[in-house]
């Protein structure tokens, strides 16, 4: 069997936290490739995110030098809200040679008895957690905890940023910095 790490997210943009993470799991699980997979409308976010076209450019960009990386469209393609359930079905239905892995940091392990169809979903996928500073790793649930370096960066973090005309250097991979200034995007209008 084949072990694909899953990381799903609006990656709104992506950045290095992102990057960091899959690494880490990847080695830390020692799995074959760690799939990027945005979500057209996630169902526990109301956030205002730039269109899906411009977040795949830019994941795309993030990925591009790393083999082990890939980009999977299943949520963006099928479009509307996103329920993880679904997604891993349907990607279980088109792999059924794989074994995967859905890395969630320690907000989303917190949120897990909230997650739709959440007991059919444990049975379906392995969890697997990372720390984010501020939230607790403790769950019912089954999950595998992997550490990695606390990297305190988040999307909204560098949003923030271009709101207010600050930096962003060395948070995201330099392409997807010059890919968000050639768009012109996040900023304040």
């Amino acid at each position: 069997m084949k072990r694909i790490g899953i990381l799903g997210g609006t990656f709104d943009p992506p950045h290095m936290g992102h990057l960091i993470i899959a690494q880490e799991v990847l080695c830390a699980l020692k799995l074959d490739q760690v799939w990027f997979i945005p979500t057209y409308e996630p169902p526990h976010k109301h956030d205002a995110f730039v269109q899906a076209d411009y977040r795949i450019d830019m994941l795309k960009l993030a990925i591009a030098d790393n083999e082990k990386f890939s980009l999977n469209t299943i949520e963006i393609d099928r479009a509307g809200k996103s329920y993880t359930i679904n997604t891993i079905i349907d990607l279980k239905k088109a792999y059924p040679e794989v074994d995967f892995y859905f890395i969630i940091g320690a907000d989303m392990v917190e949120y897990l008895p909230n997650w739709y169809r959440i007991d059919e979903l444990i049975k379906q996928v392995n969890f697997v957690g990372v720390k984010r500073s501020g939230y607790s790793m403790d769950t019912d649930y089954p999950v595998k905890k992997v550490d990695i370096p606390m990297v305190d960066i988040s999307s909204s973090l560098i949003r923030g940023r271009l709101q207010e005309m600050k930096s962003i250097k060395y948070l995201v991979p330099g392409s997807v910095h010059h890919y968000i200034k050639e768009h012109g995007l996040y900023e304040k209008r």
